[in-house]
């Protein structure tokens, strides 16, 4: 059985069996993980896996929130509170966004934390019919920032380093990574989004939809995808 070790406050532990997990009952107390622990722990895994996101939310957050006074501070102006937030917070969280595989739930909550900190510099709005002060929606947050969104950021990054690994020789490992196909079978689901399939749809948003590794070769051409990917207004 699976065992729970609680301590008094005296001396000697208390222990509580639990079920749920075989025993070997062996003098050393070490038990085997059946096949449903297995299934729980390559679950945990899957749920983790884009690290790497969640970690530059959770620092965007506390780098948000470092400078949150200044932010709603009425001695600064508005400009200078979007300065702020695109010099300290936004290289923060997106610190590595080139290589982001983001799904749409991902990207729907980064949108989120970017309104959230637009909402802290341009304030609330008094409504016109009621009176009441109000939180800005989207369109307006969007329309008073006039600059390219956090989404468009990272896939305009993503964009570039797309073109510089493509341009690598082929003694690269990141060219190798790019081109290469390993082996096996994916397994019976749908597949899941690759790093390049968003390149492709990006460069599709801009109206190319040809092989982008030769069009890549070209600095110039490749450049002005690039600034049309990031400003093009569609998130």
């Amino acid at each position: 059985m699976n065992r729970e070790v609680l301590f008094d406050d005296v001396t000697d532990p208390i222990i509580i069996n639990l079920g749920g997990i075989s025993d070997d009952d062996d003098d050393n107390g070490d038990f085997s993980y059946n096949d449903e622990m297995e299934g729980i722990e390559q679950s945990l895994k899957t749920s983790t896996s884009n690290s790497s996101f969640v970690t530059r939310i959770n620092v965007g957050n506390a780098c948000y929130y470092s400078v949150e006074k200044l932010l709603s501070s009425s001695l600064l102006s508005k400009n200078l509170k979007v300065r702020i937030y695109k010099t300290v917070i936004l290289p923060v969280v997106l610190y590595g966004c080139e290589t982001w595989t983001l799904t749409l739930r991902e990207e729907h909550r980064l949108r989120v934390f970017e309104n959230k900190v637009l909402r802290k510099i341009f304030g609330a709005k008094r409504d016109e019919v009621t009176g009441e002060w109000r939180k800005l929606h989207n369109a307006e947050l969007h329309s008073l920032y006039s600059s390219p969104g956090i989404i468009r950021n990272i896939k305009s990054r993503r964009l570039g380093w797309a073109g510089h690994v493509a341009r690598m020789g082929e003694s690269r490992n990141a060219y190798g990574v790019l081109v290469g196909r390993p082996d096996g079978k994916r397994p019976l689901e749908r597949p899941r989004r690759r790093w390049e399939d968003n390149i492709k749809m990006v460069l599709r948003e801009v109206g190319y939809d040809r092989d982008w590794i030769d069009l890549a070769q070209d600095r110039d051409q490749w450049r002005a995808y690039v600034r049309a990917a990031v400003n093009l207004r569609v998130s």
